[in-house]
């Protein structure tokens, strides 16, 4: 009998012995929201066991927070100025790049893809095999211009007409119109029709939930789980942000009325709980089938966010903005070799996900991909690969952070904040006007000036003063 699976073993194609990858993307999850990383109020027991058995990037940015840009970085592995998508209009990734799906496939992994899809062209145009769970814009019934009320009869404003699609792209109707109390639960059902296949090839699964997105809706069985008077107000909550940051009439900024009131954002942030609650548990449906099966000792899982939110800091609502609880996301990753309950203080961004799996699965890494591999950090063998964070939206905002400092320039009224991380996390106290700080403040501005210029930033390119 040994003999005979030896043979089996040989006779196996030589990808057969290659590891897998779980890559599951939230959408609008704060770097606080889970509970092994310090917040007691959520139970997130399945993210626990990831974080336990995995590790943890402490510094990891999304860049540009904004859903279409932040997923075309990882599609690309490039920069919004290298892949053609900043969140300007409607831009299309640049098609003379590699994209992630299509390296993986190229290296004989079978890439799927279950979830939210929010770039140009479709999944299986862009080098997945196959989609399950598709949720994408288009298919509703609901008019242009019909007010469709949410929770405490607030219009919704998020997801309008979007549906699920089948194989051949026809909308499934009966899974609902727009975001759903159980979207994400169907999400999870697309990618476990995947996890249930007995193939021998090795897979790529991209998981893109909506959640904890607007409009937020009580997931079924969590109506008293998370209740305002669980909640705590973030430590920096304010009721209006202290100057026009660029976005005050954004559509994110409008789903509160001014000023934020306590009782507001703490009803928000119960139903938030409850929906990232409900992510986790499913999240645990797809671990619970790689532990039953025996794949799952030889699967890299990653779990992260486009993005974070503000939902009540610094009087914000949305993410359209540089302070951690929006350009800092979750990061982590599990896995064959990866060392258990792992932090890393490095910095690492979203784009980065496309060469670290690429580095981890032995395949090449594309010639178009800038981003920069993350492997050598979980393997020991370097402190850090970026010097240096960077962060942009649109025409109004850039940052950058280098150590415990963190510079955040509004390039349309010339005003700059400066914090120090480590003595105020919350980033309550602006040190820009501080005489002690203005050499720090210069270089911090020359680094980012030259950053920005060397990415071919148009505003740059004309050129900033310190």
């Amino acid at each position: 009998m040994r003999f005979l699976i030896a043979v089996l073993l040989l006779s196996l194609p030589l990808w057969a012995a290659k590891p897998n990858f779980l890559v599951i993307v939230t959408d609008d999850q704060r770097p606080d929201t889970i509970g092994a990383l310090g917040n007691p109020r959520i139970a997130t027991p399945n993210l626990d066991w990831l974080v336990k058995n995995g590790a943890v990037f402490e510094n990891y940015i999304c860049s540009n927070p904004l859903c279409v840009p932040s997923r075309a970085e990882i599609l690309t592995g490039c920069t919004g100025y290298r892949n053609g998508v900043r969140g300007l209009g409607r831009e299309k990734i640049n098609p003379k790049l590699t994209l992630w799906p299509a390296a993986m496939a190229a290296g004989g992994y079978h890439a799927w893809y279950s979830g939210k899809w929010m770039n140009d062209g479709q999944p299986t145009t862009r080098g997945y095999h196959e989609t399950r769970g598709l949720f994408s814009s288009g298919g509703g019934t609901w008019k242009k211009g019909e007010v469709i009320r949410g929770r405490k009869g607030r219009p919704i404003t998020g997801y309008r007409n979007w549906t699920f699609k089948n194989s051949k792209g026809k909308p499934d109707l009966q899974k609902g119109i727009g975001l759903t109390p159980l979207t994400d639960k169907y999400i999870a059902d697309g990618a476990l029709e995947f996890l249930k296949r007995k193939t021998v090839q090795p897979f790529f699964l991209h998981v893109n939930f909506t959640g904890p997105h607007d409009p937020l809706v009580v997931p079924p069985g969590y109506e008293k789980k998370y209740t305002r008077a669980k909640m705590k107000l973030p430590e920096n909550f304010l009721p209006e942000h202290p100057f026009d940051h660029g976005n005050l009439k954004g559509r994110d900024e409008a789903l509160l009325p001014w000023p934020r009131t306590k009782a507001d954002v703490l009803d928000e942030l119960a139903v938030y709980y409850a929906v990232i609650d409900h992510i986790d548990q499913q999240v645990g449906r797809m671990l619970d089938q790689l532990r039953a099966d025996g794949r799952l000792a030889n699967t890299f899982v990653i779990f992260t966010s486009d993005h974070g939110l503000a939902l009540g800091s610094h009087g914000l609502m949305g993410k359209q903005n540089m302070y951690d609880h929006t350009i800092r996301v979750p990061f982590i990753i599990s896995g064959p070799g990866i060392a258990k309950g792992q932090r890393v203080p490095a910095f690492g961004f979203l784009r980065d996900m496309f060469p670290t799996v690429c580095d981890l699965a032995g395949l090449p890494i594309p010639k178009s991909v800038e981003a920069k591999s993350l492997a050598p950090l979980l393997r020991g063998q370097r402190q850090n690969v970026h010097a240096a964070g960077y962060g942009y939206f649109q025409d109004v905002q850039r940052m950058i952070w280098v150590e415990n400092w963190k510079l955040v320039f509004y390039l349309k009224t010339g005003r700059q904040q400066l914090f120090n991380l480590t003595d105020d996390p919350h980033e309550l106290n602006d040190l820009s006007r501080s005489p002690v700080r203005r050499a720090r403040m210069r270089r911090m501005r020359r680094s980012l000036n030259q950053w920005f210029h060397d990415q071919g930033d148009e505003l740059f390119l004309r050129g900033f003063k310190d």
